[in-house]
C-alpha cells in the first residue's frame, strides 16, 4: 500500500491510482480501432472499377501515426511535468524552518524586529523606506544616503509605535528609481494550492510564490543543532 504524499490518502498498486489511468489507456486503444475499422471498411467497400489511390491510404495511417505520436508525447511531457512539480515541493520543503530572502512590495508587522535589504541601481543622497497601513497614513524611515548596490534596513516595530498588521512598503530614492524590496523570514510550509501551483508561507510576508524567493539564508544556529 503507497500513501499519497500530498492528500494523504492511501490507494493500492491495482486500486485506484490504476483506475485513474485505464480510462485514458482504453479510449486511446478504443480510437486507434475504431479507425483500422474505419480504414478497412474504405478499402473493403472501394468501387473495383475506380479504386482509390493507395498513397491515401497510406497518408491516413501516417496521420494516424502523428496523431498518436502527438497524444503519447502530450501525456508524457504532463507526467514530467508531475515529476518536476513533486520534486520541487520535496525540495522546498526541506528547506522549511530556513531564512529566506522575499521580493515584497508588503510587509506583516507583529511587533518583532523586521531585516530587509534594498537593491540601488544608482547613489542615492536621501533615501526613506515608507509603511503605508490600511489607514492610508505613511510611515516614513530615514535610510539617509545610500551607494549603488544592497543596503541593508531593519524595521523595529515597538521602537516606531507601529501597530500589528499588514502595511505596504515602498522606497524612494532622489534618483527617483524604484529599487525591489526583499524581506528576511523564516519559511514556515510549503503546499499546493487547488489549481496545482505551489504557495509557500514566510513569516512578516505571507503566502508567495517560489519566483519570490530571492535567497536563502538557512536556519538558524539553535534549529539546525536541534535537528
Amino acid at each position: 500500500m503507497q500513501t499519497n504524499l500530498f492528500n494523504n490518502t492511501s490507494v493500492n498498486g491495482s486500486g485506484a491510482a490504476n483506475d485513474a489511468v485505464t480510462p485514458a489507456v482504453d479510449q486511446s486503444s478504443k480510437t486507434q480501432d475504431m479507425f483500422t475499422k474505419l480504414l478497412v471498411a474504405q478499402i473493403k467497400n472501394q468501387d473495383p472499377l475506380a479504386p482509390s489511390d493507395p498513397s491515401q491510404f497510406v497518408n491516413q495511417l501516417a496521420q494516424q501515426s502523428q496523431t498518436e505520436a502527438l497524444q503519447n508525447l502530450s501525456k508524457l511531457t504532463s507526467a514530467n511535468a508531475s515529476v518536476m512539480q513533486s520534486m520541487q515541493v520535496l525540495a522546498l520543503g526541506a528547506q522549511v524552518g530556513s531564512n529566506v530572502m522575499v521580493a515584497t512590495d508588503q510587509v506583516t508587522l507583529d511587533g518583532s524586529k523586521i531585516e530587509g535589504s534594498v537593491a540601488l541601481s544608482s547613489n542615492s543622497v536621501k533615501t526613506t523606506l515608507s509603511l503605508t497601513g490600511g489607514d492610508g497614513v505613511a510611515h516614513n524611515i530615514e535610510l539617509g544616503s545610500l551607494p549603488a548596490g544592497n543596503a541593508a534596513f531593519a524595521i523595529d516595530p515597538v521602537k516606531l509605535g507601529l501597530p500589528a498588521g499588514n502595511y505596504k512598503i515602498a522606497v524612494q530614492t532622489s534618483s527617483a528609481e524604484h529599487p525591489e524590496i526583499e524581506i528576511v523570514g523564516k519559511l514556515n510550509n510549503v503546499r499546493l494550492s487547488a489549481s496545482g501551483g505551489m504557495v509557500l508561507n514566510v513569516a512578516h510576508v505571507g503566502e508567495v510564490a517560489p519566483a519570490a524567493i530571492t535567497g536563502f539564508n538557512g536556519k538558524s544556529s539553535a534549529l539546525a543543532s536541534a535537528n
